[in-house]
């Protein structure tokens, strides 16, 4: 599973990368090594998701060359003013120089949010960070950020899901060339809906899977997680599928 998008400076971004949010400790080691064992080139982690150091052994133990994976940390906003030491600490746990992306976890209050994104340019300008992007951001405090530095954010992570789904939310990243990261597209009810489980059944895959390629078609980053090493692997395993333009379009059409 290869398919990339290309971010602001070059990086490609892995459009399927593996989520690590409320995995902490000895699962958060053996989940992430289990995903790099699998193929996964993308992990994502989080300040505040207190598992840095696990997903860095991980990574460093899996004999997969650092170049390899694309690595994305996040900086809570109550951070503010101590962003490049947030940023230094995250590079230790994970035993890397540099993350491939960093982003602001979500909103801060006022001017908070500028200040932030001064200190993410700073590090992109710095090496310490590849590319910066916004997390839980929509498309008037993506505006603000940008015209406040002049940098624009390559990514902004939300909540999505084919249930999630607004056409209108994605021509305002398109028109802003921000690519759009989903993450919990399991959950929500989406593994249960009918009309995914019908196009599941109808493809001999799983909900996971088919949700997932959904993900993919549109040309959206997606970030399953998972203890669990089957589903791992087989939410990795969706290169060998398609889904039809009815099967896209029935799926769009969930969030009415």
């Amino acid at each position: 599973m290869t398919d990339t998008v290309t971010l602001t400076t070059g990086s490609r971004m892995p459009l399927l990368g593996f989520g690590t949010w409320q995995i902490t400790g000895d699962d958060a080691f053996r989940a992430s090594s289990t995903a790099l064992e699998v193929g996964y080139r993308h992990l994502d982690t989080a300040t505040v998701y207190g598992n840095e150091r696990e997903v860095g052994r991980a990574l460093a133990e899996s004999g997969v060359p650092r170049d390899e994976v694309f690595v994305t940390t996040k900086c809570p906003p109550d951070r503010a003013g101590r962003e490049l030491e947030t940023l230094r600490k995250s590079l230790e746990l994970l035993q890397t120089d540099h993350v491939d992306l960093w982003l602001i976890h979500w909103p801060g209050r006022g001017s908070v949010n500028v200040d932030l994104w001064q200190a993410l340019v700073e590090a992109q300008e710095g090496g310490l960070a590849r590319e910066i992007g916004v997390s839980n951001f929509d498309a008037q405090l993506i505006d603000e950020v940008s015209k406040a530095a002049g940098v624009v954010p390559a990514v902004n992570q939300i909540e999505w899901s084919p249930l999630l789904y607004d056409a209108a939310v994605v021509s305002e990243h398109q028109e802003r060339n921000v690519v759009l990261e989903g993450y919990s597209a399991l959950r929500g009810g989406t593994l249960d809906h009918p009309a995914i489980v019908a196009i599941a059944e109808r493809l001999g895959r799983t909900t996971a899977q088919v949700i997932i390629r959904w993900h993919l078609q549109h040309g959206f980053v997606v970030i399953p997680k998972s203890v669990h090493p089957e589903r791992i692997r087989s939410n990795f395993d969706v290169a060998g599928f398609a889904l039809t333009d009815e099967d896209m379009a029935t799926m769009d059409g969930l969030s009415g």
